[in-house]
């Protein structure tokens, strides 16, 4: 990189990670490997997390760069507007013991990301890199209460980034529409059995996505359904998670959508919230049951709310308890989380 312009606007901005914030015990810090990069250079950072206590803090594993990301890790902005996340998001089950890694007092651990295959990056221009994410307080099963689990926002403070995009200063990225032509299902690497399992498991999202909307629109949202799932009434909440069924209601109706059976991991399923209408379900959705609390209808309905035309959900939570606790304790979180909108769609047990 020798160029004078990548220079001079290098010259403007960090060259490394700024000072850390801490969540309890836990500092990040993100670190680029350089501070300038041109249109065929890939975009690494480093994250470190440092138990700077004197106990052991556990971390759910996938919140943490330790693995493949499932998760928008990061909030990544282009001269002040945010960078479209273009990896994965997965629905899992609720967290248990196995799910956690521990970082001993004084431990740090670090991983290398590459993230110009995760998020938007080839618009030429001045990227801030801030590693962020939340930690829910439901603690797995089993798992020893106290303050060595790791509860809340964990945030490193911006890194700067200039990039000489493949794309001119200034553009605005559309999203993705989605593919063109009839609704309907269709599948890839599906048996027939699984064809058939899905057709129906889709007839029962829509009919959840339907009732969704239908008790919105009927002006029900003080009741304890609402109140459980997202916390209590207030009218903008209201409106985002009445737009949101809306969208999701319009996706199963009227968008033609594929579901790929060729995933063999362990959770229920996952997409990538910039390709609609692409659903990838994975072990966990097939011993679901076909309604009822983390449901193969319910699994679809998570998955739609997802795509960034549609609700452009994240996964803040997973599990009742967890979403539960989340409608109480941060109901603007609860709007925006998937599970959220999945166990109001199943209902189960209901609730008016």
């Amino acid at each position: 990189m020798h160029r004078p312009a990548l220079h001079a606007a290098a010259a403007l901005l960090l060259a490394c990670a700024l000072p850390a914030h801490a969540l309890g015990e836990i500092a990040v810090t993100v670190t680029p490997d350089q501070p300038a990069l041109g249109k065929g250079d890939d975009v690494n950072v480093t994250v470190t997390l440092t138990n700077t206590g004197n106990t052991p803090q556990r971390l759910l594993r996938w919140r943490t760069p330790f693995v493949p990301a499932e998760h928008a890790l990061f909030q990544i902005t282009r001269d002040g507007l945010p960078v479209r996340y273009l990896g994965r998001h997965v629905k899992r089950a609720a967290p248990t013991e196995a799910d956690y890694i521990v970082l001993a007092p004084g431990e740090s651990r670090s991983a290398r990301v590459e993230l110009s295959k995760l998020y938007e990056m080839q618009v030429t221009g001045a990227y801030s890199v801030r590693y962020y994410t939340s930690n829910p307080s439901n603690a797995a099963p089993g798992a020893k209460a106290g303050a060595d689990i790791v509860v809340g926002d964990l945030a490193s403070s911006p890194a700067a980034i200039w990039i000489e995009g493949r794309l001119p200063r200034g553009v605005v990225t559309p999203a993705l529409a989605g593919p063109s032509g009839p609704a309907g299902l269709t599948f890839s690497q599906c048996s027939n059995a699984q064809r058939a399992s899905i057709t129906n498991a889709f007839a029962a999202g829509t009919a959840m996505a339907a009732d969704g909307v239908e008790y919105l629109t009927s002006r029900k949202q003080q009741g304890p359904r609402y109140v459980n799932w997202f916390g209590t009434h207030e009218a903008a909440r209201v409106t985002t998670v009445t737009n949101n069924f809306t969208a999701i209601k319009n996706a199963f109706e009227t968008k033609p959508v594929k579901v790929d059976c060729g995933c063999d991991e362990p959770y229920f399923a996952y997409v990538y919230p910039a390709q609609p209408y692409n659903i990838y379900v994975c072990r966990a959705f097939w011993s679901a049951p076909l309604t009822g609390t983390d449901s193969m209808g319910g699994t679809l309905l998570h998955e739609m709310s997802h795509f960034d035309v549609v609700a452009g959900t994240d996964d803040h939570v997973y599990g009742q308890s967890g979403a539960a606790e989340l409608a109480r304790t941060a109901p603007q979180r609860a709007i925006n989380n998937a599970d959220s909108h999945e166990y109001f769609g199943e209902n189960t047990p209901p609730l008016q």
